[in-house]
């Protein structure tokens, strides 16, 4: 079971996380969670090229090492990535030491500052610790249900077109049980927002001299 848009006290519980940007113009920010996939993620990244796009990669440690080429590619055409742990694992299911080290061994292989969390279950104690080692993370506004074998294609578009607005953080996946959705929906995804004067921008730092402490469970 999931919302297509966040309840209100779920963004309660983690307000220091980026739900959403705070701004009156018509921009979004995309972004593809589980890859990199060696099929989906360079289909992905030929539709963001050819509709001008760009968008935050919430990658898998071990994905990035079975398909590293891939990871370059996105980095290479100038898309940002984040780290998604390193298997996938659920924060809330996860002794907090084991999931402050998945997320080191992802990083590892994902230099970045900014994280989203599995199912966007976290621990406080989690997120605080994350916080103090100066990750950003990043939550959403939309959550398209391209994951969701249940929902049509067609429902997913009506979706993510339904309920993106201004500031709107959007979560896609370049993921094989996503891919019957979100070949239908991406590409009529990108062409409506950009009729409708929407353009894609990407999550900031809140300081470009941060950079990532390694990750313990202790200070």
């Amino acid at each position: 079971m999931y919302l297509v848009r966040p309840p209100y006290l779920l963004k309660k519980f983690s307000p220091s996380s980026l739900w959403r940007l705070k701004t009156d113009k018509k921009e979004i920010i995309l972004s593809f969670d589980d890859g990199p996939h060696p099929v989906i993620t360079p289909w992905v990244l030929d539709q963001l090229r050819d509709g001008g796009a760009k968008a935050i990669f919430f990658c898998v440690g071990e994905n990035v090492q079975r398909y590293p080429e891939v990871y370059a590619r996105i980095l290479a055409e100038g898309h940002l990535t984040g780290n998604h742990t390193h298997n996938h694992i659920n924060g809330w299911n996860s002794d907090s030491k084991k999931y402050l080290d998945n997320i080191a061994a992802c990083a590892v292989e994902v230099k970045s500052l900014f994280f989203r969390p599995p199912y966007g279950r976290l621990k406080k104690s989690q997120s605080r610790r994350l916080r103090q080692l100066n990750y950003r993370i990043v939550m959403w506004d939309v959550l398209s249900g391209d994951f969701d074998r249940n929902t049509s294609p067609e429902k997913c578009l009506e979706h993510v077109l339904r309920y993106s607005r201004e500031g709107s953080v959007v979560v896609f996946h370049d993921s094989e049980k996503a891919k019957e959705n979100l070949y239908y929906t991406l590409p009529k995804y990108l062409a409506e927002i950009k009729r409708r004067g929407f353009g894609f921008t990407l999550p900031k730092l809140i300081s470009s001299s941060l950079h990532p402490s390694p990750v313990s469970s202790s200070r």
